[in-house]
């Protein structure tokens, strides 16, 4: 059983600036600003509920997240829930940070510890306040959540975070995860931001296969099976449950559709079709 935290007056600074986006404010608004100009909305949503976006370096999948956060053009969020996996370190559960803000070079981003209490105490053996995943444990700090911070920092300007690791994604965790979400966020102005890449190092033939699966899942809304092409080895994704978890919180919030944004691999940023990993962006919302 996992340990329930408080929070602390600790602030999480960026650990891949750098290295997977520009750690200059100014060369990073730029490239945000190129990728974010190159795509337009599709689905023009009033009730966005939820986004998917991938988490690699921003040369490889910057397209296809910008694709997803273009959606939100005008929109305002008092909070945003981003849920993304452990490539680090193993832990129990689902670990909301515990501290007082994350760090990019945009700027700090403060934490709704409020919302990220109430969100604790409703299934905490499961889902929980910690600095696991986060600054806690692992020799390399956590990517997949904090690439996602600067396009929310553009797209929507001032808003609090509730910053959300999973490492057990088993379909116990995901639906704690996502009931859990649903009953803490009804009522509130929240975002829900999964972080997920598809399938690793296959050909670019059969990651396109591997990858149509997810999208069909996807597309389908249908976390279950979404979760199950996974556990079978069917298709990958490594943040398959922050992507489970997120579309059944949406639903039970009110989301009804998911729209597909973009979909790309990295071979065809780098010409190499031998080994390329998967991206998807999509947004979650009301018709």
């Amino acid at each position: 059983m996992a340990t329930q935290d408080t929070y602390h007056d600790e602030e999480r600074q960026p650990a891949v600036a750098g290295s997977f986006y520009p750690a200059d404010p100014l060369d990073l608004s730029r490239m945000l600003s190129g990728y974010l100009s190159e795509t337009k909305r599709t689905v023009f949503a009033e009730k966005v509920q939820g986004i998917i976006a991938p988490h690699a370096g921003y040369m490889y999948s910057g397209a296809v997240a910008a694709s997803a956060y273009k959606e939100l053009d005008g929109l305002k969020f008092d909070t945003v829930v981003v849920i993304a996996p452990s490539h680090t370190t193993f832990f129990q559960g689902a670990s909301i940070y515990n501290g007082s803000a994350y760090l990019t070079p945009l700027g700090k981003l403060f934490i709704d510890q409020e919302l990220g209490s109430k969100i604790s105490q409703i299934s905490p053996s499961k889902v929980y306040l910690s600095n696991k995943g986060h600054t806690g444990g692992g020799t390399r700090q956590e990517h997949s959540l904090e690439v996602q911070l600067p396009f929310l920092q553009m797209m929507l300007g001032d808003f609090k975070l509730v910053p959300i690791i999973m490492a057990e994604q088993e379909w116990d965790i995901i639906t704690a995860l996502g009931e859990t979400l649903a009953a803490a966020l009804k009522g509130t102005n929240t975002l829900i931001v999964a972080s997920t890449d598809l399938s690793h190092f296959y050909t670019a033939e059969i990651a396109s296969q591997k990858d149509a699966i997810i999208r069909a899942k996807v597309e389908a809304f249908d976390p279950q099976g979404l979760y199950k092409s996974i556990a079978k080895g069917e298709a990958e994704a490594c943040g398959g449950g922050p992507m489970a978890a997120a579309m059944l919180a949406c639903r039970k919030l009110g989301a009804n559709k998911i729209t597909v944004t973009g979909q790309s691999d990295s071979g065809r940023v780098t010409g190499d079709s031998r080994e390329v990993v998967g991206y998807l962006g999509a947004v979650i919302y009301s018709d």
